[in-house]
């Protein structure tokens, strides 16, 4: 769908459009100035001028487009905090309404679609339905309602030719991958887009999305932290739930207290680390857009379009190799590495690098208080990206296993936001409660 409710061909043509006004010269220009500014080469080889104006445009454009573009800037949002300040002050704002908006659909279509999923007598089901989206997303937005028995609801319905859509713009967008990396130092987007691109049935089937959530529903039930509305009804193109009050983390992250950032950051941690072990499931997109948080301080959950199964829980591995680095057992750390695929037969590395390298990766789980801040990820993003850098040749040297790349991306997108809140708390305790492997 565009703007305005028209098919998704004419849509399609104008998200193309879109997306090649974008300034690939001046990209490629912006490229090589953010990379000397990243590997510490004078700042005056940097034009700061053309990096505000390309990542005003990058993000201005983004902004305006549903399916990829959208799902693709979300997923990026939360790496904003890696960006170093001076780089990312022009598009932050861009950033957070990219969390928490998108143009919505015509009347005419949500009654459609309504029709379509639901019956033609769909409007009996609900005594009161506002036309007027109360929020919007990738592939889909969300309205108010209330359903005959007199719960406030909220209505997600899918955009049609949703599918369509959410391809072209992927394809589209890889070609954009070099900007993306530009202004997301250490970050290679094309498996991002490639791993999009494979979840994109999933994510357009809303009955395994009403499953997930009713699964993690169940799970949390009566839970004095974490919140799931309950699904009322469901439909492959439309899920109604439980409506949820509270204050969106897009809203703390600008302006929230230090008391709100802390507990926002607790709570999102306790969520990827416990839905293994209670629902089976992790959280898979991690975006602020959400997650609430509640008045009675519980953090609320309304999204779960993007999960992966994990009937096991967290792989215990992964609790036992962060165990053995932060006891500084470098030559089991790179037995087990080698083991789980980590590093490839035929590779040689030193323990003791390897050790290196992770160790300031695990900074917040080291003792009992850490701080997530914006210079704490950049730090670490710097270290990683620095072409010069002993962390960035060990790095290339490392592989990633299929069965790790979503965990991978979801741990680091979460973290992304802690550090967007500036939240402070005891994470250890978290991973100690809910990491299998971490304790032994």
């Amino acid at each position: 769908m565009s703007e305005t409710g028209e098919s998704m061909p004419r849509g399609s043509v104008a998200r193309t459009a879109r997306l090649a006004s974008l300034p690939l010269g001046a990209a490629g220009r912006a490229t090589l100035g953010i990379g000397k500014r990243l590997s510490g080469r004078p700042a005056d080889a940097v034009n700061a001028e053309l990096q505000q104006r390309t990542a005003e445009q990058l993000f201005a454009v983004l902004g305006q487009l549903k399916g990829g573009a959208m799902k693709l800037g979300q997923a990026l949002s939360v790496f904003e905090a890696a960006v170093p300040d001076e780089v990312a002050a022009p598009y932050r704002e861009a950033l957070v309404k990219l969390q928490e908006e998108a143009p919505p659909m015509a009347a005419r279509t949500v009654h459609a679609v309504l029709s379509q999923q639901l019956g033609g007598r769909w409007r009996e089901r609900f005594r009161h339905f506002d036309d007027a989206p109360a929020a919007a997303a990738s592939i889909g937005q969300v309205h108010r309602a209330t359903w005959r028995d007199g719960r406030d609801v909220a209505v997600k319905i899918q955009y049609p030719g949703a599918a369509t859509a959410l391809m072209a713009d992927l394809n589209q967008l890889a070609r954009f991958a070099r900007l993306f990396s530009a202004l997301f130092p250490g970050m290679d987007v094309k498996p991002l887009i490639a791993e999009l691109k494979a979840r994109v049935v999933e994510e357009l089937d809303y009955g395994l999305e009403a499953d997930a959530q009713r699964a993690f529903a169940a799970a949390y039930v009566d839970d004095p932290e974490i919140v799931v509305p309950r699904v009322v009804a469901s439909a492959p193109k439309v899920i109604v739930s439980e409506w949820l009050e509270g204050t969106p983390l897009s809203r703390i992250i600008v302006s929230g207290t230090r008391e709100q950032r802390d507990r926002a950051g607790h709570l999102m941690a306790v969520l990827h680390f416990s839905g293994p072990q209670r629902a089976g499931l992790l959280h898979a997109d991690p975006h602020p857009g959400n997650f609430r948080l509640r008045a009675d301080g519980r953090l609320g959950v309304i999204d779960f379009g993007a999960t992966a199964r994990l009937p096991d829980g967290h792989p215990e591995p992964i609790g036992r190799l962060v165990r053995w680095a932060l006891e500084g057992r470098a030559e089991d750390v790179l037995a087990d590495l080698r083991t789980e695929g980590f590093i490839l037969p035929g590779v040689e590395v030193d323990a003791q690098g390897v050790l290196d390298y992770l160790r300031p990766l695990l900074e917040p789980v080291e003792s009992s208080h850490f701080h997530f801040t914006r210079a704490w990820m950049q730090e670490q993003a710097a270290r990683i990206a620095d072409p010069r850098s002993e962390a960035n040749r060990l790095g290339r040297m490392l592989n990633l296993p299929p069965a790790y790349l979503l965990i991978h991306r979801v741990t680091i997108g979460s973290i992304g936001v802690l550090c967007q809140l500036d939240s402070a708390g005891d994470y250890r305790g978290v991973v100690e409660e809910w990491l299998p492997g971490f304790t032994g």
